[in-house]
């Protein structure tokens, strides 16, 4: 049966916007909400350090996933340059910028890799992450906004904004809304426990359910104050929640309602969720930090009342529901409660600005490439590394004193038709930029 829950006169949603200048716990038709520093146990670490593998681009990152065993995390951002942490095992990036940006991360269930998945459907299998297929060769009639791997990591799917679901390995394909008309794009979606079907649900709330996904109900039909933004399984399988912008929560199946925000004026918008455990509580996240909690999920702490450099942009539970991290657009690890924090992708040294363009986009064999670098960092070491199909080279140089470079080497007896990743590192780290070229 079909539980749809509305609050104070407001349709609750299922976006993810909570915002957090709330303090102390305020009580809300018998939820906890609760933002700010409230606990005074609480563990918040943003700074870089730790035992993280390197730093990320400010308001590059978008998103994290944590091991198996909760000890570590793996930091992704949009040009697939992934900074390990902990005993998240460092698999490598990209040497070469995607055609379109990545949107997610996904490891593997031994921990071994990870998948890295981009707008236009670019899979790319790191460590011992299988690649099973991807879009990228495909013309898509809307942008990939989800992945989702199967339970032994032999397969996974790719979600695009208009319901197209492209399956691959032993993800298998159950059906999609690529052909429906749809009112509203898909913003995500999830996979049964057993990995025989999915659920897709679009901003407007409207849920889509394949395979052994039961369908409980959607808010596809209903006037939203904002849009969906995200939606979470309970733990059999047998209800889902989805979430708004404004904290709105709807429930269906077997998955409880708790609270929501849907009446209460958010500083920043909702951008994640997260369930406990065993389904008794949730998480709402907001862009600037803060956090709701209902249900049986306890609050401990959030960053509500701490200025942040950038935006919240994903949030992992840890444990057994005693703790979460969150993390920010420029690699910021934010940790509460049980969870460690093992570091962050935030640069120790003051970030500039890079800009690298080539001689020619395809040089013959045999001939120089020249790498032109325009930075904001002048009079520093530069080192340009070309990622060819077989191996790499560095060649270094120096930024004069307007923040300009030029470094010329051989192309060699490169790969034909290989593209070439280009990354340039101005001032040990205070600036990175990449491009690509492709010998002919």
């Amino acid at each position: 049966m079909t539980s749809l829950v509305r609050q104070g006169g407001r349709s609750a949603t299922a976006l993810a916007t909570v915002a957090a200048l709330v303090f102390g716990v305020l009580t809300v038709s018998g939820a906890s909400v609760a933002t700010a520093n409230s606990n005074g146990g609480d563990s918040v670490s943003h700074a870089a350090g730790g035992s993280c593998s390197g730093f990320l681009p400010p308001g590059t990152v978008v998103g994290m996933a944590t091991t198996s065993d909760d000890g570590g995390y793996w930091i992704g951002n949009s040009t697939g340059d992934v900074v390990g942490c902990g005993d998240a095992g460092g698999f490598g990036s990209l040497g070469i910028a995607p055609n379109q940006s990545v949107v997610g991360i996904a490891p593997t269930p031994d921990d071994g890799g990870y998948w890295l998945v981009a707008a236009d459907g670019g899979v790319f299998a790191l460590g011992d992450a299988q690649f099973r297929g991807s879009t990228g060769g495909l013309t898509l009639n809307q942008p990939i906004v989800g992945m989702a791997t199967t339970p032994d990591g032999g397969g996974y799917w790719l979600v695009a904004a208009d319901g197209g679901v492209f399956s691959f390995g032993d993800a298998a394909f159950h059906g999609s809304a690529g052909n429906i008309p749809l009112n509203q794009p898909v913003v995500g979606m999830a996979a049964t426990p057993d990995g025989g079907g999915y659920w897709l649900v679009a901003a407007d709330g409207g849920v889509f359910s394949f395979g052994d996904a039961a369908f409980h109900g959607s808010a596809g039909n209903i006037p939203l104050n904002q849009p969906v933004v995200g939606m979470a399984a309970t733990p059999d399988g047998g209800g889902y929640w989805l979430v708004a912008a404004d904290g709105g929560i709807f429930t269906y199946g077997d998955a409880t309602f708790f609270g929501s925000t849907g009446n209460i004026p958010l500083n920043q918008p909702v951008v994640g969720m997260a369930a406990t455990p065993d389904g008794g509580g949730y998480w709402l996240v907001a862009a600037d930090g803060g956090i709701f909690t209902y249900g049986d999920a306890t609050f401990f702490g959030s960053t509500g009342n701490i200025p942040l450099n950038q935006p919240i942009v994903g949030m992992e539970g840890s444990g057994a529901g005693s703790g979460y991290r969150l993390v920010a657009s420029d690699g910021g690890v934010f940790t509460f409660g049980s969870s460690s924090f093992f570091g962050s992708a935030v640069s120790p040294l003051p970030l500039g600005v890079c800009v690298v363009s080539m001689s020619n986009p395809s040089p013959p064999r045999g001939s120089n490439e020249t790498a032109t670098i325009r930075s904001t960092v002048a009079s520093a070491p530069v080192i340009v590394t070309a990622n060819f199909k077989f191996h790499a080279a560095s060649f270094g140089g120096a930024t004069d004193g307007l923040g300009n470079a030029t470094v010329t080497f051989p192309v060699g007896h490169a790969q034909v038709h290989a593209p070439v990743g280009v990354t340039v590192n101005v001032g040990n780290g205070t600036a990175t930029c990449r491009t690509s070229f492709t010998p002919r």
